[in-house]
């Protein structure tokens, strides 16, 4: 009676495996290289926007705080949480959105009339010495004249009503703008025009293909000041002579003691604010895409 022997594998056979079939491969997790670049935007966003968010906590924090301590007389300061409420209030009956209609109408007319002269004047006044030397003189007094020093004698020669109001914000963004640009024009490498010529470049072309977009930095902090300035002008030119608009509600708020409506409209006009320098900087970014930054390297 035979009994069955297990054969067992020699050493040798074993060994002649190949070493695949032996090893369980594990696999190593890949991360895609556009979600790293991704996530390390995402990390620099957020720590973009902390600092500023956390000032501005503070900010209404201490805004908040300091009424109700007893710190200011809350008559005169009254509490974030009271002017929210107001701020709601005149956005519920509407006059909030009349009066933010009528301010953002003569801004952005009186800043877009100023936009289209001011860079083409500024880009000739740069490029072509008898511009500059016509142009230069006249515009350095105007330059050093104070826009709301002129605004007795916008509404002596254009009335009260609104060309006054747009002329004098036209003026104001007038100068930042035109300024900018010469600076811009100005200072572009000289090596990038000497390029271009030799390589062909009609003159609409150089400056489509290198004088624009090298000075679109400086001509759009010009934009940006001008911005800033055509809100200031326009308070102070509403609270003269007009019956709506944010200057007009600051004006006539503070004149009947309604505090917190007061306070409703300086924020109003600060929201503004931020909101024309945000879209400016978003505008600007998309234009200046061909720029490196150093963290896209």
């Amino acid at each position: 009676m035979s009994s069955a022997v297990p054969v067992l594998a020699r050493p040798t056979d074993v060994a002649a495996q190949p070493a695949a079939s032996l090893a369980v491969p594990v696999p190593r997790p890949t991360i895609p290289a556009g979600l790293t670049r991704a996530a390390r935007a995402t990390g620099i966003t957020l720590v973009r926007l902390t600092k500023p968010l956390l000032a501005f906590a503070l900010l209404l924090g201490a805004w908040e705080l300091a009424p109700r301590l007893g710190l200011v007389d809350e008559v005169f300061l009254p509490p974030f949480s009271v002017v929210v409420q107001a701020f709601a209030e005149l956005a519920a009956n509407g006059q909030l959105g009349e009066h933010i209609s009528a301010s953002l109408t003569r801004s952005v007319t009186g800043f877009s009339i100023a936009l289209v002269i001011a860079v083409p004047v500024g880009i000739a006044i740069a490029w072509y010495k008898p511009v500059s030397d016509f142009l230069n003189p006249v515009l350095e007094l105007f330059r050093n004249t104070a826009a709301l020093a002129l605004l007795p004698v916008f509404v002596l020669i254009l009335g009260i009503g609104e060309t006054s109001k747009i002329a004098l914000i036209g003026y104001a963004t007038f100068f930042p703008i035109l300024l900018n640009t010469i600076t811009g024009v100005r200072t572009v490498d000289p090596l990038l025009v000497k390029s271009a010529v030799s390589l062909g470049f009609s003159p609409i072309q150089l400056f489509q293909k290198v004088i624009l977009p090298a000075a679109i930095p400086s001509i759009f902090t010009g934009i940006r000041m001008a911005a800033a300035g055509s809100i200031l002008v326009l308070i102070a030119a509403e609270m003269v002579g007009a019956r709506a608009g944010l200057g007009y509600l600051i004006t006539a708020a503070q004149q009947n003691f309604q505090i917190p409506q007061m306070y409703a409209g300086i924020v109003a006009i600060s929201l503004i604010g931020l909101g024309f320098n945000f879209a400016l900087v978003a505008l600007e970014r998309r234009l200046s895409r061909w720029r490196t930054s150093p963290t896209d390297a």
